[in-house]
């Protein structure tokens, strides 16, 4: 009984974690649409590009060297574990795994590194 309720422990969790995502996706939709309908009200114009800047706000410039930064030290911590385990298959698996978010990284960090940051 108590084996499984770790992977149910664990989907719960995932779904939790992915229910609250939407619903606060959802609050700062209704809540940008309760803004315009109030400034229509008190009489305001809203042009097309000030609909667009509450809709979507812009990305910071550094969005994707944070990233990059993140993606990397995750990947080093997996490697890092697979160094701390005392199973010699474990350094290989974590070494294995940690490849990807490294990648990631990597590829965020190209991405930043070419990409036009003047506008």
């Amino acid at each position: 009984m108590e084996g499984i309720l770790i992977p149910i422990s664990l989907f719960i969790g995932i779904t939790i974690v992915l229910c609250m995502s939407f619903w606060f996706r959802y609050r700062m939709r209704s809540d940008m649409q309760q803004t315009v309908r109030t400034a229509i009200d008190k009489g305001q114009e809203l042009s097309p590009e000030i609909i667009d800047r509450l809709g979507q706000p812009k990305a910071s410039k550094d969005r994707d060297l944070r990233l990059a930064l993140i993606w990397v030290a995750i990947g080093i911590a997996l490697t890092v574990f697979g160094f701390s385990v005392p199973d010699d298959e474990a350094n290989q698996i974590f070494m294995g795994i940690a490849a990807f978010p490294f990648s990631l990284g990597v590829a965020y960090f190209v991405i930043w590194r070419f990409a036009d940051r003047k506008s």
